[in-house]
């Protein structure tokens, strides 16, 4: 088995180490776009085009399935990516989880870049998901960057900006990019008020693996013997995983297995 994740950077390696949780024994490729970021302030045309390529020096590698991990791609290069890989290679989107985010109640907050706050995208899911919930959508400019270079100095800067937009009562906060997973238990902290409980965080990674998964008709196997198969692609480069990821337990998790070219 062998499943591949793109994204615009190292915001990939969350739903990455989902998959490797739920099936060690799977082959992984990871396709991103250093030269290529930010995609946020693209054009929605030139974040297609961007995440085409990347799509298809993953798809060099003949894998499984195809995971976009990426909140702006799946919104804005989903349907491109479906018309030129599909069905050959399942293609899964990455969405926010407003929706179980919602179950407890609210009120909730919606992290997200200040490209995809406010967007048409975001509202509509919030139409469709939310209901009568209260939802805050709070822009996070700069986090993405910082969780990229591993600027522990910014990354604490941007949590502490959007922790000071975000109504002190949310008792759930979806993470609506991927780079927010890498820091989520830092965010955690941030918005957590005294006297009242640990703030809800919802990310995708968990869910999109899961996804990935079932299209191509395979139980998940934790238990099941370790494969070492990782390849790594830097705007089309074969390449190692970046230093900046092995900031993160993810990318560490992944990063313990010898890369294969």
């Amino acid at each position: 088995m062998k499943i591949a994740l793109m994204d615009s950077g190292i915001g990939l390696l969350a739903a990455a180490a989902a998959v490797r949780r739920l099936r060690p024994d799977a082959d992984l490729v990871l396709s991103s776009d250093p030269d290529g970021m930010p995609w946020g302030p693209r054009t929605s045309e030139d974040v297609t085009a961007h995440a085409l390529d990347v799509a298809r020096a993953a798809a060099a590698h003949r894998p499984d399935a195809l995971i976009v991990a990426c909140n702006t791609a799946s919104v804005h290069a989903l349907p491109a990516l479906r018309a030129a890989l599909e069905p050959t290679l399942p293609v899964i989107g990455t969405v926010p989880a407003i929706k179980p985010s919602v179950a407890g109640g609210g009120p909730v907050a919606i992290w997200a870049t200040p490209a995809t706050t406010g967007s048409p995208y975001q509202r509509g899911l919030i139409r469709e998901f939310a209901g009568s919930v209260d939802v805050t959508e709070v822009p996070c400019p700069g986090l993405a960057d910082a969780v990229q270079n591993a600027d522990e100095a910014a990354i604490d800067l941007a949590i502490a900006a959007a922790a000071a937009r975000t109504p002190r009562d949310v008792r759930a906060v979806v993470l609506g990019c991927t780079h927010y997973e890498l820091v989520a238990e830092r965010i955690r902290a941030a918005v957590r008020q005294p006297g009242l409980p640990p703030v809800a965080l919802h990310g995708s990674a968990g869910a999109v693996a899961a996804q990935a998964l079932r299209r191509i008709g395979a139980e998940p196997a934790p238990s099941a013997e370790p494969s070492a198969g990782l390849a790594v692609i830097l705007s089309g480069r074969p390449a190692d995983l970046p230093v900046a990821a092995l900031a993160y337990a993810e990318g560490r998790l992944l990063g313990a297995v010898s890369p294969a070219r």
